[in-house]
């Protein structure tokens, strides 16, 4: 979940000869779109899926209208912070490549972060391990954490990549939505931007009906893998085509020399030799 993502940056700086500045700012723009989503989701959005009656949907049309709301939440969110800073702070990155590693930064800062956290509670379950709980934690606690602690470790070792995987297939999906957002410059037309906020929650929308219904973690990441499948497809729809000097026809006859190209190199002719510049 780390090295995933500073690999993919090697790669791209390397390949497409754009610099780290756009794979950094990817990074802030990401965790600044957090810092008002998250307090949005908290405090706006929640308190009014509870007074619709949607908080605790399980199936139906309630379940797609939750997961929706969630989705088109982390869309606005992400999406408009991404378009602030085309706006306002990489004027200059107007290149298809740029906006690649851009949104290459932008998951790469998500991917890091869920992979330091999830890194901290390996440290954390490792020091609970061996540890008798009902010394560090309140009794009412004891017999969840000691559930939580044995689940961890009893994990089959394949399961523990699921985090990783879900994280790389997510990270082509952001990659994507940082193309489709400088669209809306490149094109001028803010029709890209909607597309890119509605490909986000439609992503976010189905890994929480996935959750929600407790279908197995393989098949939620098989419905992650096609969404990565359509990005990269997406990516590779947008990169325009290079410009090829017009090459010369098949069988196209060389320009005739003219008189002067034509005569012998050192040997100038009586009628001209008032022009040569070897005359004195």
């Amino acid at each position: 979940m780390v090295a995933a993502p500073l690999a993919l940056g090697v790669f791209l700086a390397r390949r497409l000869r754009v610099s780290w500045r756009l794979f950094f700012i990817g990074g802030v723009t990401f965790i600044a779109s957090q810092v008002v989503h998250i307090p949005f989701n908290t405090l706006a959005l929640a308190p009014a899926l509870d007074a619709a009656g949607l908080a605790q949907a399980e199936r139906g049309l309630p379940l797609i209208l939750l997961a929706l709301a969630y989705g088109l939440s982390a869309g606005v969110f992400e999406e408009g912070a991404r378009f602030l800073v085309y706006r306002f702070w990489i004027k200059d990155a107007r290149r298809w490549k740029d906006g690649v590693m851009f949104g290459a930064g932008h998951g790469g800062a998500e991917a890091i972060i869920l992979g330091a956290l999830a890194l901290y509670a390996f440290f954390q379950l490792t020091a609970l391990r061996n540890v008798d709980l009902a010394s560090v934690l309140p009794a009412e606690q004891v017999e969840l954490g000691r559930a939580q602690v044995e689940a961890y470790w009893a994990a089959p070792w394949y399961l523990a990549l699921a985090g990783a995987v879900e994280r790389v297939l997510a990270l082509c999906v952001q990659t994507s939505l940082g193309v489709l957002v400088l669209q809306a410059f490149i094109r001028r037309n803010p029709i890209w931007l909607g597309g890119a906020i509605a490909w986000h929650a439609v992503v976010d929308a189905l890994a929480v009906v996935g959750v929600v219904r407790g279908w197995p973690v393989y098949a939620i990441e098989g419905i992650v893998a096609i969404t990565a499948v359509l990005s990269v497809a997406a990516i590779l729809v947008l990169k325009p085509k290079e410009e090829a000097a017009p090459a010369e026809p098949l069988g196209r006859a060389p320009a005739p020399m003219s008189p002067r190209e034509e005569e012998p190199l050192g040997e100038v002719p009586p009628e001209r030799l008032d022009d040569s510049r070897y005359t004195g």
